[in-house]
């Protein structure tokens, strides 16, 4: 399920009227009017979407291409588990009093069945951006990075680390199945690849973060930050 988080006084689109008229946008910058040439950009209808990756869920973000900064399409809260099947809520744990090596084929069902969950709802994504007139080029996920599972000890942390993997890896395999162009990025070092590959200085990324969500709205804390800029990395890409 993915459940539409609506921007404060509509910020992300305008209805779209019988006229067949473009839907309205919200530029960035406090909603000010688009210029020339962002508008003209803005037709290139070039989106990509960054996600946060939780346990059972996302935090999504899209941004379209514009000239300086990105311009906000939109914020969901994505659902990574199947209500109707609790254990894929945390597989692991349901899991975790088995020998590794047991516990990795018992949780394959379950594992199975969030790869469907994410796919589905990055299917829903698209087609929502996609009757708004934007294509997604890409992906981005931030998320646990992978680990030696096998040598933690403990079953509960082990779960834990398993399912941070997990949620993170089956946003990789919907973005795949789209045939999405895709990146990961380690929460542990965001921040190192942010001011290496955005190429700009720290105080310029939180401004334009910072102008984003006057147009997203709240919430925006940390995760969906991390989400935006994730989405922003990839139309570095484009």
């Amino acid at each position: 399920m993915v459940k539409f988080r609506e921007a404060q006084a509509n910020a992300g689109f305008s209805p779209r009227s019988g006229s067949g008229h473009s839907p309205g946008m919200r530029h960035a910058r406090y909603g000010n009017l688009l210029t020339r040439r962002e508008d003209t950009t803005l037709r290139k209808h070039i989106a990509s979407i960054g996600f946060r990756a939780k346990t059972a869920r996302a935090i999504a973000v899209a941004l379209a291409q514009g000239i300086s900064t990105p311009i906000y399409l939109g914020r969901w809260e994505v659902a990574l588990h199947d209500p109707h099947l609790p254990a894929t809520s945390q597989p692991h744990h349901e899991v975790m009093e088995l020998p590794w090596s047991d516990a990795q084929s018992a949780v394959r069902p379950f594992e199975r069945r969030i790869e469907s969950v994410a796919n589905e709802a990055l299917a829903r994504l698209q087609a929502e951006l996609r009757s708004k007139g934007f294509r997604v080029s890409g992906v981005g996920v931030v998320g646990s990075p992978d680990r030696a599972l096998e040598r933690i000890g403990n079953p509960h942390i082990r779960a834990h680390a398993a399912e941070g993997i997990l949620f993170r890896r089956v946003l990789e395999v919907a973005a795949s199945q789209h045939k999405l162009e895709w990146r990961s990025f380690s929460d542990r070092r965001f921040e190192e690849v942010i001011a290496s590959e955005l190429r700009r200085n720290p105080q310029e990324v939180k401004e334009a973060l910072t102008a984003i969500g006057h147009v997203a709205g709240k919430p925006w804390r940390a995760d969906e930050r991390a989400a935006a800029t994730a989405a922003w990395l990839m139309l570095e890409k484009t």
